[in-house]
């Protein structure tokens, strides 16, 4: 290697070096964003239910916390394994003495638990505005390996789940209550499915195949709930940090690979759990009253383009 060259590849790393601290810095800016921004009250006053809030670094508990940072009044908050949930509720409980937490274990692939937590808010506080319906799980399993009991219980959690949410959330939210003030019907239930409900390539065919079904129940249930006022919609995360995608970046980062981590879409990073709850923050607002049987791509861009080298365009 001529000394030329070995110039340009040491320019090269300490420029991906220098990329790499911007991205972290820019990161923690975002995940430590609630420490400094004011409370808008953008979710004031209302009901909300969230599945899947166990994770430590998980969109659930991201949502639950950004939800209560924007004055809802009551949370429900449920997962399959109740470990983190005591600490969650005393976290918001600290932070946020005026909002209200019930947190719960159950499983949100339950009739009875879904169908109990519906009717759970509307004895407590008379109205329920919105419905996460946020649980789900993924594996790394190859298509010829796949048992059907596995391909099963991927659409029980992760399709089945949402379909509870909008058996039961409809019609708890269609009931309005002036006396909670609550004039008109309505709410907002909110799915979350996957880039790999989109397109081939970031997951698994049972998993990109249930989160499918997730982003056309968000497109089809708009229309059965017609004249309601209740608004249907997905989000679809890519690449974030999370506890299912953690193994990821662990290997990464021992492979001292990390800054590689999202390369191929145009931001050139993975997100993080905050940056998906701000959208779920959106979708359960009144800011998003008109938008209905969408399914959002929160991926960085990757999912805009067919693959391609970043940067090229030939």
């Amino acid at each position: 290697m001529s000394d030329s060259t070995a110039t340009k590849v040491q320019r090269s790393r300490k420029s991906l070096e220098e990329s790499y601290k911007a991205t972290v810095a820019r990161v923690q800016r975002i995940q430590s964003h609630l420490s400094t921004a004011p409370r808008s009250q953008r979710l004031k006053g209302k009901v909300c239910i969230i599945t899947g809030v166990g994770s430590l670094k998980g969109i659930g508990r991201a949502s639950a916390l950004l939800y209560a940072h924007e004055g809802a009044k009551h949370l429900y908050l449920l997962d399959f394994d109740g470990t983190n949930l005591p600490a969650l509720k005393e976290q918001i409980s600290k932070s946020y003495p005026d909002v209200t937490v019930t947190v719960k274990q159950a499983d949100a692939a339950s009739e009875s638990a879904i169908s109990d937590v519906c009717k759970q808010a509307m004895q407590e506080e008379g109205r329920l505005d919105v419905f996460f319906a946020n649980a789900g799980i993924v594996r790394n399993t190859n298509l010829h390996e796949l048992s059907e009991k596995s391909f099963m219980e991927m659409m029980r959690v992760n399709v089945f789940s949402c379909f509870l949410a909008l058996k039961y959330a409809p019609p708890a939210m269609m009931k309005p209550n002036p006396s909670r003030s609550k004039d008109d019907a309505g709410g907002s239930i909110i799915l979350t499915a996957s880039i790999a409900g989109i397109r081939s390539g970031a997951g698994p065919s049972d998993y990109s195949a249930s989160k499918a079904a997730v982003n056309s129940l968000a497109k089809t249930a708009p229309y059965q709930l017609s004249g309601s006022n209740i608004r249907v919609n997905s989000i679809c995360p890519g690449l974030i940090e999370t506890g299912m995608t953690a193994s990821t970046f662990d290997a990464a980062r021992a492979r001292g690979t990390a800054g590689k981590i999202g390369q191929l879409n145009p931001l050139g990073r993975a997100g993080v759990a905050e940056e998906i709850a701000q959208v779920a923050l959106f979708l359960a607002s009144d800011e998003s009253s008109y938008v209905n049987g969408q399914n959002w791509a929160v991926d960085g861009g990757l999912s805009a383009s067919h693959p391609v080298v970043p940067g090229k365009t030939s």
